[in-house]
């Protein structure tokens, strides 16, 4: 695990944004680019009102998000169709590693109509980088492909066209 400053952080985000191509950069509209120390709840889609904590999917539509008992319905649908016993992921460590995150609507999703009062938010979670790489240089290449990634999902890529692309 490598340590990194604060300013050493952001200069890692500022590298990584002025290293990529000016016709990406033009083509954002109304995207904030920030970090947070780690994923919050809300980052996570834990809502303590309610106390449920969805859990997120990706398919060829893009993220779904349900609640546990949603899940646990689709999870006994999984069992049946595989003519056995299905093991749902344990995910109480699952966004330990969670390097950043786009909250917002894709341009493909924007041209149904678009307020932007509110600017979409691509976040770079600095801890995840800290335990996931253990050098600077590491960091910062990563801080990178996370930015191209959920730029990638502003622009309308899914988890899967993105994995083609070698940006997971």
């Amino acid at each position: 695990m490598y340590r990194m400053t604060d300013e050493e952080f952001e200069t890692a985000i500022a590298e990584a944004l002025d290293a990529m191509p000016e016709q990406f950069m033009e083509a954002l509209n109304n995207v904030a680019i920030v970090w947070e120390e780690e994923p919050s709840a809300y980052h996570v889609g834990y809502d303590e009102e309610w106390d449920i904590e969805p859990a997120f999917v990706e398919d060829e539509d893009g993220p779904e998000s349900y609640t546990p008992a949603e899940r646990d319905a689709k999870d006994d649908a999984a069992a049946e169709d595989a003519g056995g016993e299905y093991e749902a992921e344990d995910d109480e460590d699952e966004f330990d590693d969670l390097l950043g995150l786009f909250d917002g609507l894709s341009i493909v999703e924007r041209a149904n109509g678009y307020d932007d009062d509110i600017p979409d938010v691509i976040t770079i979670f600095k801890g995840p980088h800290e335990r996931c790489f253990n050098s600077r240089e590491e960091i910062v290449e990563e801080v990178g492909k996370t930015i191209i990634h959920e730029l990638g999902h502003y622009f309308g890529l899914n988890e899967d066209q993105l994995a083609a692309m070698g940006y997971e």
